[in-house]
Formats: C-alpha cells, sequence, structure tokens
C-alpha cells in the first residue's frame, strides 16, 4: 500500500486470530498511521488496538478508504467463499484492493473486469517481478552491512524482530532499511519480493535483487526479512535460498520461548537452539561465512518473570546476547549486531 493511501483493513472472521491475522497485526503495529477501519463482521462495533471493526464496506465508507488491504492469511493461501462479495464490494465502492494471498485477484475473471469497468487497482502483493534469474554475484558487492533474521519455525517473529532492529538503527542515526521478502513486510514497506511465491531456481536470485534494492535506497545496515525455517519439514527450501541469495554478515537467530515442535508438523523435534546456531554457521556460503550474534526471544504469552527466566536460559545455553525485543526494547540486540558487523 502506498504511504498515505486511507486503508481499509478486511479481516472477516480472522481478526481475533493472532497467527491468521498475522498481517492485519503488523500493519497496526509498524503503519498504523493509514488505517482508518478494520472489516469484520463477527466483531462489528467492537476495537481492534483502538481501531475501529465495522461489520461490511458500507459500514467502512464513512472512513473513507482509498484501498483495501486483505489483512489474513489463510490456510493454502486462497479466499473463504464468503469473501468474494467483500472483494465485490470493495471494488464497487471504488476501493483498489491489495492481497497478499497465493491466490491473484487480478486473474480472476470476475473481478478483474469488475475492477477495469469501476476504474480500480488489484493489487497482488505476491506476484513476483518479471526478469527473476539465479545470483550474478552483485550480492557479495553491496557495501552495506546485511543482516538476515532465521528461525527455529515459521511465523515466531522474524519480520517483527527485523522491523524493532530497523527502527532502533534509525533511533540512533544509522541508514538502516528494512528488507520485505514476504506479503506483510511488503504491505507495511510498501517495496519487496514475496520470495514464497518465486520459483524455486530464482529465490536466491530474487533476494539478491532485495538487498541490491535496499542499498541503492541508501542503506548502510539491511535487514532482511527472514522466512521458514531450516529445520521446518516443508518450508526450508525457501529459507536456504533467502540465506544464500541475502549473502548476511550476521544472522540473529528467532525463537518462540518453550516451543519443542514444529508448530502442525507433530514429530518433529526442534533442535535445541546451541544447535541450531552451529546449523546456521555451517550452511551460510563460504564466500561471506555468517555468525549468528544474537538470539531474538519471542516471550509472547509469558509473563515478566517467566519471560525473563526464558530469556537468561536462552543467553546461557547459546552464550549469545538475548533479548524480546518487542517486550523489552532491540537496543542489546542492536548493539550486538553492531559490534559483530564493524
Amino acid at each position: 500500500m502506498a504511504a498515505g493511501e486511507p486503508t481499509l483493513i478486511l479481516a472477516e472472521g480472522f481478526s481475533a486470530d493472532t497467527h491468521y491475522g498475522k498481517t492485519m497485526r503488523g500493519v497496526l503495529r509498524y503503519r498504523r498511521q493509514d488505517v482508518v477501519a478494520i472489516l469484520d463482521s463477527e466483531r462489528a462495533g467492537e476495537e481492534e488496538s483502538g481501531m475501529p471493526i465495522v461489520g461490511d464496506v458500507a459500514a467502512a465508507l464513512a472512513f473513507e478508504p482509498r484501498v483495501a488491504l486483505v489483512g489474513v492469511a489463510t490456510q493454502g493461501g486462497r479466499f473463504p467463499p464468503p469473501w468474494r462479495q467483500i472483494l465485490a464490494d470493495c471494488v464497487e465502492n471504488g476501493l483498489s484492493v491489495e492481497n497478499g494471498l497465493h491466490q491473484m485477484l487480478s486473474d480472476d475473471p470476475e473481478l478483474r473486469p469488475l475492477a477495469d469497468r469501476h476504474g480500480v487497482e488489484l493489487r497482488d502483493l505476491r506476484r513476483p517481478p518479471d526478469g527473476l534469474d539465479c545470483p550474478t554475484g552483485e550480492n557479495l558487492e553491496v557495501s552495506a552491512r546485511i543482516v538476515l533474521t532465521v528461525g527455529s519455525d515459521c511465523a515466531i517473529g522474524k519480520m517483527t524482530v527485523s522491523l524493532e532492529l530497523d527502527r532502533a538503527a534509525r533511533e540512533r542515526g544509522i541508514a538502516s532499511v528494512f528488507v520485505p521478502t514476504g506479503q506483510t513486510g511488503i504491505a507495511i514497506a510498501g517495496w519487496g519480493i514475496s520470495v514464497d511465491a518465486v520459483i524455486a531456481d530464482f529465490v536466491a536470485g530474487a533476494t539478491e535483487r532485495l538487498v541490491v534494492e535496499g542499498a541503492r535506497r541508501g542503506g548502510e545496515l539491511l535487514w532482511v526479512e527472514g522466512q521458514g525455517s531450516l529445520v521446518h519439514p516443508a518450508y526450508s527450501g525457501v529459507t536456504l535460498g533467502l540465506f544464500h541469495g541475502s549473502v548476511p554478515h550476521a544472522l540473529v537467530l528467532c525463537h518462540r520461548a518453550g516451543t519443542t515442535e514444529v508448530e502442525g508438523y507433530p514429530g518433529h523435534p526442534l533442535p535445541p537452539l546451541a544447535d541450531l546456531v552451529r546449523l546456521h554457521e555451517a550452511v551460510s556460503l563460504r564466500a561471506r561465512p555468517a555468525r549468528v550474534v544474537a538470539v531474538a526471544l519471542n516471550t509472547g504469552g509469558l509473563d515478566e518473570a517467566t519471560a525473563v527466566e526464558a530469556i537468561e536460559d536462552a543467553a546461557r545455553e547459546t552464550g549469545l546476547p538475548t533479548a524480546d525485543p518487542v517486550r523489552h526494547g532491540a537496543a542489546s540486540l542492536l548493539d550486538a549486531v553492531l559490534a559483530a558487523t564493524g
């Protein structure tokens, strides 16, 4: 979504869901100034983080949105059947639609002509740009320091950690740029490539393009948003391509406190944090070996005393600076990155 566009977040049926509503939550936290309302008929009349929730598009028009952002991530990346009418209502009322699901709206045989008639855009955030290819080596010529967030699992806060570190760096006057690699990050930053929609052979090349672009945008310190996990039974492929394409100088390992298995995959235990540190350092490119320099621990849901204990345990196990940047701020993690990358 372009900066300054009054935005209605579409979250029908998912505004209270912390997992499937993660795009909504990310935009509310990091691009709140552009949001005017949230749509979810199941919670009409309520608020989410102080933002009004409306029951339908007609009610949202009072807030004068110009674009509707799909604020959810659904199973399989497809729209539930009730959403089709919501999307049509948006278009018929002159709202462009920004969509991060795998189902491309601009290819829809009903919504495409409808959008053309009403003069609005259907923006598919996951549509890869043309001309992607394998890496050329230009990523190794970027003068910026590159930091990649990696994780023990999916959906544990790699984007959030990247954004918190970027914000902390900019507050110190550092020329810092967040490099988005997924639909929520793109919705927040207004640019990027959703690497999970890129042909497998070109994931590293797409990521190379992103770090080059981040440097062209003035970044002297780039925070590349991590995706998936090297130990995930389904999504490790995109993680490795992203890792090698971004050629990071340093890694920040993200983990959700207390988890012992890959979410949604019973029988797939998570390795100890110390093993994850060694794994990531072992698979980094020999042309630019990368070290894990800090651990970002997601302690959401824990009380303060338990959170502090979990942070201390992780620091003791890994021997690395450890913090929850949302709960306690990103300063110590940023200090560790700056010390390691010069």
